[in-house]
């Protein structure tokens, strides 16, 4: 998706909401693996970290680096995972971006503040960690959970109940038939991110990649997300099973590729956009803690990081 959605929403006043901004990343597979390791020690660095918004964390305080308009926080996953594994100075950098599409990987990429070099610039034959969190964008997932706001809105507006579960406008939009527009979308990310996985093991021999998968954003389990998300409970299934294709994609990449993957999904099942406030590593379209709207928020990053540390086999602190 392309993580920076900007369009506000109007007509959600209707339900009490306001979509200010959706910048996406992509969902969660959930079946369960954190990645695996092979006994060694975890890499001291140097230490790249490649992604888009849900990797870079805008809106978490505090916001650093360059360009502005990429909104990294100094508390997103890779600065935790290079903090906890004692990774300083030139041996981490964090070239992440919020909008990055698996394009910007290997060209510069224009923002509201300023121009992001190629991620892959960052790459050296020094490199000794990689993490990926990337494919989001390529799909346009923040536009899908637009949409489906929007129809969630005024599928209540005009009259719609919420007590049939199969209710699904948005869905239809995007599925007839055997035709299914997001499902088409991934497959053809595929063979990018293949590419993309292929270069950085070019310029990073000797590098342990790590492609991260996206963190739950819905409930697992269906229902009914309220005011927090505007959602038929239908078109919840729908944009939960996107995500979790969407990260199996990344998973068998990833493998493909002679990577690791990092299941964020699982660990955060329950912590999404409609759980409590006080738990959720998700902010809903409405964001209560800093961060993003639809994005990870301090807690959510936190949960990555510690997926990412298991799976080099670290031992992160609890969430």
């Amino acid at each position: 998706m392309r993580t920076s959605l900007r369009a506000g929403l109007a007509g959600a006043a209707a339900c009490g909401v306001l979509l200010t901004a959706i910048s996406v990343g992509r969902g969660g597979d959930g079946d369960g693996g954190s990645g695996s390791t092979d006994g060694s020690a975890p890499p001291k660095g140097p230490y790249v970290a490649l992604g888009d918004s849900y990797t870079a964390g805008p809106k978490i305080p505090g916001q650093n680096g360059t360009p502005g308009g990429c909104e990294r926080s100094d508390r997103n996953y890779p600065a935790l995972v290079a903090e906890e594994l004692k990774i300083k100075g030139t041996d981490f950098r964090d070239v992440s971006c919020s909008g990055a599409t698996i394009g910007d990987l290997s060209a510069a990429q224009s923002t509201d503040d300023g121009t992001n070099p190629a991620q892959f610039d960052a790459l050296s034959a020094s490199t000794r960690l990689v993490t990926v969190g990337i494919g989001g964008n390529d799909i346009g997932f923040a536009s899908v959970i637009k949409r489906c706001v929007t129809s969630g809105v005024l599928y209540e507006v005009t009259g719609g109940g919420k007590e049939n579960a199969a209710d699904a406008p948005c869905k239809e939009r995007y599925v007839s038939g055997d035709t299914d527009e997001v499902r088409q979308k991934i497959d053809a990310v595929d063979e990018k991110l293949a590419l993309a996985l292929e270069e950085v093991g070019r310029r990073a021999p000797e590098a342990r990649v790590y492609v991260v998968g996206y963190p739950a954003i819905l409930p697992s389990d269906g229902g009914d997300c309220g005011r927090e998300m505007a959602l038929t409970p239908g078109d919840v299934d729908f944009i939960r099973d996107k995500q979790r294709e969407l990260n199996a994609m990344l998973r068998q990449r990833a493998e493909a590729a002679g990577a690791r993957y990092v299941d964020t999904y699982t660990p955060s099942e329950g912590h999404d956009a409609c759980s409590a406030e006080d738990s959720r590593w998700i902010e809903p379209l409405v964001p209560r803690s800093p961060a993003a709207s639809v994005h990870p928020n301090e807690r959510g990053e936190r949960g990555m990081a510690d997926a990412v540390l298991h799976a080099l086999g670290a031992h992160p602190r609890t969430t």
